[in-house]
């Protein structure tokens, strides 16, 4: 389909993306990798009367470490993470579960702050985001705020961003001893996760002494597993014990129905893979 006709912006940098936002109010549309925005055009989901193409803007790109904390720029690439040595290193489980994102086309085109600007609550990263316990970073016409994960999906397709807002990096604290794996299950190979599960566990002795659980699709946001995430401290990384701690992985979630599942069956997906990514993620048996 066709998309509406839409005026056409290309800032060169962040202070002139920031004007034109604010200028044009909830008439302008953020353009990155455009593998969110443009379904939605061709759809005519979005009618947006301009488009603010970020997608040249120098710095917004690219890993570098401030102390012990990952700063990743909006515009990098899916393709890009997966192959950055420090996300492999310190957030390993943002470049496990961004190599299920879509195919390589897309994964090549798509950004990080892209994916997490849409808020999609089935997009593989926003869940990933909360679990890491990441930090967005803004920049609007008062200059620059951090906004937690935890605080920037607000409901579906809706996030704390601001429509004079840019999100310009992400923050994720490094965690190079912990264990990750992100599970997900999808009708067809490429589709979205009918649901997912990132976890990141720290074994010490034999036993998770913590974990943090993220679920993709149960709900109008990504949400935290936080009933099991209390259960699992402490238990032995065995199968048996890991299964009773994650139990309760689907306890406060509220699933939706669509064609691809009911809420009961997400609710019962949600325990059946976050069994399984806990125990991956501790290396158990």
């Amino acid at each position: 389909m066709i998309p509406p006709a839409f005026d056409y912006a290309r800032p060169a940098s962040v202070e002139e993306a920031v004007r034109t936002l604010a200028e044009a109010g909830d008439e302008a549309k953020v353009l990155a990798g455009g593998q969110s925005l443009l379904p939605l055009l061709r759809l005519r989901l979005a009618f947006p009367e301009l488009v603010v193409d970020i997608g040249r803007i120098p710095g917004l790109s690219g890993v570098r470490e401030d102390g012990d904390t990952l700063v990743i720029g909006a515009l990098t690439t899916h393709h890009d993470i997966i192959r950055d040595p420090l996300v492999g290193r310190y957030a390993g489980l943002l470049a496990a579960a961004t190599r299920t994102v879509a195919d390589p086309a897309v994964r090549h085109r798509g950004t990080l702050g892209g994916s997490l600007a849409h808020a999609d609550p089935a997009g593989d990263l926003p869940a990933v985001a909360l679990a890491l316990d990441a930090e967005l970073v803004v920049v609007g016409p008062q200059g620059q705020r951090t906004v937690p994960a935890r605080e920037f999906f607000v409901d579906y397709l809706q996030s704390a961003l601001r429509p004079d807002e840019l999100l310009v990096a992400v923050r994720v604290p490094e965690r190079e001893d912990w264990g990750f794996h992100y599970e997900k299950f999808q009708r067809v190979a490429q589709a979205w996760a009918v649901v997912g599960v990132a976890a990141l566990v720290r074994r010490e002795n034999g036993h998770i002494a913590e974990a943090r659980i993220g679920l993709t699709n149960m709900g109008a946001t990504p949400l935290r597993a936080t009933a099991s995430e209390a259960a699992l401290a402490g238990v032995p990384a065995v199968a048996d014990a890991v299964a009773r701690a994650t139990a309760s992985a689907a306890e406060g979630t509220r699933p939706s129905s669509d064609p691809s599942a009911t809420p009961e069956y997400r609710a019962h997906l949600a325990r059946v893979l976050t069994r399984r990514a806990v125990l991956a993620a501790a290396g158990g048996e």
